[in-house]
């Protein structure tokens, strides 16, 4: 089991980055930061960029895979996204996950004071994920109907870099799709309405889209075990990093589930707080895992 540490990117670099170096000291595979421009979570709160981000921790680490959770397709769009991600992988030297969902009306809106339905941004974020599949592929030009880009001249990798695991989020019948067709692998958090759902019903619904999944990979004559299924827990009522055997229980029931990556918050902001837990739990739980 693969095991990633989710970091909210809220307080001031200099800060921040003893998180990264403790993430790798404690024995966790990858460190994911946020990609939104607002959020309804983080009122009054700074939240810097992703991909900066990424980079400067890149520097600090040397073993840590880093990606986002996940890149927002609601305002990125296929060459500065494909830019950025190969900058960040040539800084890591290749320890880049990308990944990659539908992101927030809330960000489109903080972007461009634009409000798409979801019926448009379930399209442009399949877009994105063709464009960007072409920019990689080295062509100058493309067009769909919600994005298009012409006349790039310039190389859309370093030399000698490939492209980064580009793991896709998704949760209903469309998305799952599209991660079956296009993804290296599947970010999952439970989808709309998780906050709500108690524990038993969190484990059923996650262990359902797993399934539906795995149905949609049959469907494109896929290899289910191809893909790479991350899931992250902690933003609704499940808080694994309350204790040690919370911890060690989340993991077994998300491999009981189809996981093979379990991903979790780590420490942000004060005791007490939403994203809070204490950071010897992580230590003592990884520890208990790797002795496994």
């Amino acid at each position: 089991m693969r095991l990633g540490a989710m970091v909210l990117q809220t307080r001031p670099w200099q800060q921040l980055s003893a998180g990264f170096r403790d993430i790798e000291q404690v024995g966790y595979d990858v460190a994911y930061v946020a990609d939104h421009l607002t959020h309804a979570s983080m009122p009054g709160q700074w939240l810097g960029d992703g991909f900066t981000t990424l980079a400067a921790a890149a520097v600090i680490t040397s073993r840590l895979e880093l990606g986002t959770l996940v890149a927002s397709s609601a305002y990125r769009t296929p060459v500065t996204l494909a830019r950025a991600a190969a900058t960040v992988a040539d800084i890591s030297g290749g320890r880049l996950v990308l990944g990659l969902g539908a992101g927030s009306a809330a960000c489109a809106a903080a972007d461009r004071a634009a409000h798409p339905s979801l019926r448009e941004m379930t399209q442009r974020f399949g877009e994105l994920v063709e464009g960007l599949r072409e920019v990689w592929r080295g062509a100058a030009d493309w067009r769909g109907e919600a994005l298009a880009f012409a006349g790039v001249e310039t190389l859309p990798l370093p030399p000698g870099t490939a492209p980064p695991h580009l793991l896709l989020a998704a949760h209903g019948p469309r998305g799952l799709d599209l991660v079956a067709r296009s993804g290296d692998g599947w970010s999952c958090f439970g989808g709309p309405g998780v906050a709500d759902l108690s524990t038993p019903d969190f484990w059923t619904r996650v262990s359902d889209q797993s399934a539906a999944l795995t149905a949609a990979c049959e469907c494109r004559q896929r290899d289910p075990a191809s893909l790479r299924r991350s899931l992250l827990l902690g933003f609704g009522k499940l808080r694994p990093a309350e204790s040690v055997d919370q911890f060690l229980d989340a993991v077994a029931r998300a491999d009981e589930a189809g996981f093979d990556e379990v991903v979790v918050y780590w420490p942000d902001g004060e005791p007490g707080d939403r994203f809070w837990s204490d950071p010897e739990v992580h230590a003592e739980a990884l520890s208990r895992l790797a002795k496994n």
